[in-house]
């Protein structure tokens, strides 16, 4: 789950089946009781069907849990971090990050650092489309050191620069779940 809208549909098929719901967030739900082997495969049918992914495995709830970390960092937390990704994903996630940088490649195919680059440049397109902040102040919400920063990043992640960016008719955007 990526968005409240996830979070909504995801509550609502599991109250669809009679489970009684602790918390819900971004990519993690607690239910009251423990699923059986047939109710677990009837959620999971659920939700793809509504394009999630039950996951059991707990490597790759770790990875889930380090990408909406992430998706929360870029998206919804404005204020400037005190502290790097690493040490940030390492005292949220309480593992060492090298442990969670290995486990996160082995599964995605890239790096903590490229996922977390990617969606900023993701953010940083959404934001110049809203056109209502500049690029100065689109840098300092997401903590680049400065304008040139997020610049050379963004060009080097889309081949455009923000202003060229900007200009193009087609600038379309990926869903954040495709990323």
């Amino acid at each position: 789950m990526v968005c409240g809208r996830c979070e909504m549909a995801v509550k609502s098929e599991l109250k669809k089946m009679g489970f009684s719901i602790i918390s819900i967030q971004l990519g993690e739900v607690e239910i009251t009781t423990d699923l059986d082997e047939s109710q677990s495969q009837m959620l999971s049918k659920n939700l793809n069907l509504l394009g999630f992914e039950l996951l059991d495995d707990k490597g790759n709830k770790t990875v889930e849990r380090i990408k909406n970390r992430i998706i929360d960092l870029v998206y919804y937390k404005t204020e400037q971090r005190k502290s790097n990704l690493s040490s940030y994903l390492a005292d949220d996630l309480g593992q060492d990050y090298s442990t969670l940088s290995k486990l996160f490649s082995e599964n995605e195919g890239t790096t903590i650092a490229h996922y977390f680059i990617v969606q900023k440049i993701e953010r940083v397109k959404e934001l110049l489309l809203y056109n209502e902040m500049t690029l100065s102040e689109i840098a300092i919400q997401l903590n680049y050191s400065n304008v040139a920063h997020l610049s050379n990043q963004f060009k080097k992640t889309t081949g455009y620069t923000p202003t060229q960016f900007k200009q193009l008719k087609d600038n379309t955007r990926k869903q954040i779940d495709g990323l």
